[in-house]
C-alpha cells in the first residue's frame, strides 16, 4: 500500500534527515519525494511504500503526527486513494 506524507512548518536544518530516518523506523520506503522552502517556510512532501511497516497504518499515521509536534512540524499521513479523492474535481 502506498501513502502520502506531507510535512509543513518553519525551516529549519535536518527536517529532511529527521523525518526520513523516522520512517526507516517503521520500515517505510520512500519512493519520491519533493520539497521546497518559501520565505522561511518548509512544505515537504513524499510518497511512500507502507505495504512492509512494521505498524499499523492507524497507529503510523498517529506516531508520526507526535513526532512533528515534537519537532514543531505538522506531519501528516494519508492512505494514497484517499489522498487522490480528496483531491478530484
Amino acid at each position: 500500500m502506498r501513502a502520502i506524507v506531507t510535512v509543513t512548518g518553519k525551516d529549519h536544518v535536518g527536517i529532511i534527515g529527521a523525518v526520513c530516518t523516522k520512517l526507516s523506523h517503521y520500515n517505510v520506503n520512500i519512493l519520491d519525494i519533493s520539497q521546497t522552502v518559501l520565505q522561511g517556510f518548509f512544505t515537504m512532501t513524499m510518497v511512500v511504500d507502507v505495504s512492509e511497516a512494521n505498524e499499523e497504518f492507524g497507529a503510523l499515521i498517529q506516531q508520526m503526527a507526535d513526532y512533528g509536534t515534537e519537532r514543531k512540524l505538522s506531519i501528516r499521513v494519508q492512505r494514497e486513494d484517499i489522498f487522490d479523492a480528496m483531491h478530484k474535481l
